[in-house]
């Protein structure tokens, strides 16, 4: 596999010229090679009870009992814990994402195995902003971190009325390329989400415990 650019440009796919009922085998290699995958599930987890643990204002409000947070902002709090509870645990080997160029989760000795982060209160489907959808362009993604690469998706409970905390539903991880998003297609729309057939193939689930289908391609 060729590296990276440092600056997260374009990946060379590790699924080039391999048709769509073998991509699950390769998602299987991928994380078998990448040295976090065994260690995604506890640190979201620790990084989820973290978030409950926080003390919001000089009356030390509490997420959840007393301040229940949208789907948005409990996102935004796993993307910048994320990566510091893996900065922390590989100093000098994993950092979080420095500006635009950089992915959410940066590997100093090889920006190829990089980690963008995506997380949604939907039961099973992350997305992405419209641009993730579109062609990429050699002179708009400029300085910009590319859309192919590592990526983990994290699915995740909204605030319920009845008053107990919401949980972690899901955790995927494996690789996705440019061309994997579909943006919406109403010129007015601004999400894109993932085609199912990579959906189902690049993104392996981590929790809840699962085993590994073998022909995604019926999917």
């Amino acid at each position: 596999m060729n590296t990276e650019p440092a600056g997260g440009g374009s990946a060379l796919s590790p699924y080039k010229g391999v048709p769509a009922t073998k991509w699950l085998a390769v998602t299987v290699k991928l994380l078998e090679k990448h040295p976090l995958t065994p260690e995604f599930v506890p640190i979201v987890q620790q990084a989820w009870k973290d978030i409950f643990a926080t003390r919001i204002g000089s009356k030390g409000y509490r997420i959840g009992p007393d301040i229940k947070l949208s789907p948005q902002i409990m996102g935004n709090y796993l993307h910048e814990l994320i990566p510091l509870i893996v900065q922390d645990l590989h100093p000098g080997e994993w950092c979080r994402g420095r500006g635009a160029h950089d992915k959410d989760l940066v590997c100093l000795t090889n920006p190829r195995l990089s980690i963008e982060i995506k997380t949604s209160s939907h039961p099973t489907q992350i997305f992405g902003n419209r641009s993730y959808g579109q062609p990429p362009s050699s002179t708009s993604d400029i300085g910009k971190k590319g859309k192919s690469g590592y990526y983990l998706a994290i699915n995740f409970e909204k605030f319920s009325k009845e008053g107990s905390l919401p949980k972690i539903s899901q955790v995927r991880f494996g690789w996705l390329d440019h061309s994997d998003w579909i943006a919406q297609r109403a010129p007015t729309g601004q999400q894109a989400h993932v085609n199912p057939r990579a959906d189902a193939a690049k993104l392996v689930r981590l929790y809840p415990a699962n085993r590994v289908r073998r022909d995604p391609g019926r999917h």
